[in-house]
């Protein structure tokens, strides 16, 4: 395998390009004024304006820079992908895998207290060896055609065999999520375990276990569940059916692309938050968008939920794993559903977060992930 040292250096032909583009921005009307169709475009100016004026790509772009980072050429597609390595020689390799709409950036907070928990309030045995890559035209790995989440896993796979990880541990939520699963059936027992994050919006989708078990009580909230997110999927719908009409729209505008996410960010995480930027650094969302600006990310992401859904799936298939779960956003409808006899090697439940607990609550999940591999060392 090919492994070559990677620095994101943008050119600055291309960030002054997108400032031209965000003061060039053509604005639609606001029809209302909350959040209920959308990004309110009152909201939206003032976000951009940020993007375009107060945020310092490069000061994030040398924070990125600050991991070390490698391109692996493998299956024939350059990947993408951090690896950082603990000063603890003993530490457990950790493959951590992102979901949609994210990337590798979500980690960033979280590998620090990893790498070396003790200065962060842990012990030395708590480390990990981290490896966060970046899915498949997502960011700065590039789109291709036949990449789904069965094929990626593969490379993750190999990417932490040949950087010498004999058995690993894997981590993710969303499509993240997919791909550790995915893993832990191809590896088997070169796997230690894999954590599984999750929040009630896994259940609000038909892509669940049965739930014949369940009370009438428990019928009727995931009915409410389900009706509150029924205009949400109007995304996955474009997205996994006519993914490149959509690309235009999000590589030729950084709004759209800006807004494309955050309303996500908005719906996604804690609820109690009112706003993006209240559940989320907005300097940490904003280098989270940019990397998918400059990576043509929007319309990267589009095709690999493309992929997913027209590839073989591993429906029925099971394996022996040792696999926790880390439930985000209080709901006890997950468990009943996701692990209803109780069987999980680990479950933890957190009231706060969401969706995206890397960048809501890295500390929540960091200490998850201490518990849930110390607990099988």
């Amino acid at each position: 395998m090919d492994i070559t040292p990677f620095t994101i250096a943008i050119p600055e032909a291309e960030i002054e390009d997108l400032r031209r583009r965000l003061s060039a921005t053509r604005w639609p009307d606001d029809v209302v004024s909350d959040w209920s169709r959308g990004v309110p475009t009152t909201y939206a100016r003032q976000l951009a304006d940020r993007w375009g004026s107060a945020f310092d790509w490069r000061a994030r772009e040398a924070s990125l820079n600050s991991f070390p980072q490698s391109m692996a050429v493998v299956d024939g597609l350059p990947m993408h992908f951090v690896h950082v390595r603990s000063a603890v020689e003993a530490a457990t390799p950790l493959l951590l895998a992102h979901g949609y709409p994210s990337s590798f950036v979500e980690f960033t907070r979280m590998i620090a207290p990893l790498t070396d928990p003790v200065a962060y309030g842990g012990r030395a045995e708590d480390a990990f060896h981290v490896v966060a890559p970046s899915l498949p035209g997502f960011g700065f790995t590039p789109a291709a055609a036949g990449w789904g989440i069965a094929r990626t896993a593969a490379a993750f796979d190999a990417i932490m065999s040949e950087l010498g990880y004999a058995r690993y541990g894997v981590s993710g939520g969303d499509i993240g999520a997919g791909v550790a699963e995915e893993v832990c059936l191809l590896a088997g027992d070169r796997i230690i375990g894999s954590l599984v994050v999750t929040d009630p919006g896994a259940i609000a989708t038909e892509y669940i276990p049965p739930t014949d078990h369940l009370s009438d009580a428990e019928r009727e909230r995931l009915a409410v569940l389900r009706d509150a997110r029924s205009e949400d999927f109007g995304y996955l719908a474009v997205q996994t059916t006519r993914p490149q009409s959509i690309a235009y729209g999000l590589t030729d505008s950084p709004v759209a692309q800006l807004t494309w996410i955050v309303e996500k960010v908005r719906e996604w995480t804690d609820p109690s938050k009112q706003r993006p930027e209240d559940a989320v650094d907005i300097d940490h969302l904003l280098t989270l968008v940019s990397v998918y600006w400059f990576g043509k990310g929007g319309a990267g992401a589009a095709n690999f939920l493309y992929e997913a859904m027209h590839a073989p799936g591993s429906w029925g298939r099971t394996h022996d794993r040792p696999q926790g779960f880390s439930s985000f956003g209080m709901e006890p409808l997950v468990r009943r559903i996701l692990d209803p006899e109780q069987r999980r090697a680990f479950w933890n439940e957190h009231r706060e977060g969401g969706h995206f607990p890397a960048m809501e609550v890295p500390g929540l999940y960091v200490d998850d992930l201490r518990t849930f591999f110390g607990s099988l060392a």
